[in-house]
């Protein structure tokens, strides 16, 4: 029987990390399914979906994973999926959505927006953010780009007019 896992890691940014946990997951007769990895700051996070067969997987995952936290110094957990994902080429169902705020840096931002979007009902599914200075006058600017869905049959405009307001609160710009 095929089970799912999510597994996710973190560490100091090195090279090797990614050949570290592709190895683990092979060694443990796994498939790596869907994958995002970026470097925030100084460290390395991973978020995989993975899946193998068998009654031992969970537990090679696991002593896998364990041994990646002792000899690599990556913390590494991993959740047990009940379901099989959706297949990746199906879209997802309901109208969807670009968004990108840019602005001062200031507290709030991204939990403001972010509220905005839950509040109608929409499904945050990427999620990219950094804060750089600006070239001239080194004031931090802080730059959010988004992708959402809206359920099927919901008119966008309430959500747009709530983000717009939320913008114009935050002084920052917006574009959707």
């Amino acid at each position: 029987m095929r089970r799912w896992f999510a597994m996710s890691a973190i560490g100091r940014d090195r090279p090797g990390i990614v050949a570290d946990l592709a190895e683990l997951i092979y060694d443990c007769d796994c498939n790596l399914e869907d994958s995002r990895m970026t470097i925030l700051g100084s460290e390395f996070a991973v978020l995989l979906l993975l899946s193998g067969q068998g009654d031992e997987v969970e537990r090679r995952l696991s002593s896998g994973c364990k041994r990646l936290e002792w000899e690599k110094r990556l913390t590494v957990f991993i959740r047990p999926i009940d379901e099989a994902p959706p297949v990746p080429s199906e879209p997802p169902r309901g109208t969807l959505l670009e968004c990108v705020v840019t602005g001062v840096d200031r507290g709030g931002i991204v939990a403001r927006v972010a509220r905005t979007i839950a509040d109608h009902d929409a499904n945050i599914t990427d999620l990219h953010s950094d804060l750089r200075p600006e070239p001239e006058s080194g004031t931090p600017t802080y730059t959010m780009r988004l992708r959402l869905v809206v359920p099927p049959g919901r008119d966008v405009a309430p959500l747009r007019h709530a983000l717009e307001r939320v913008a114009s609160e935050l002084r920052v710009d917006l574009s959707v």
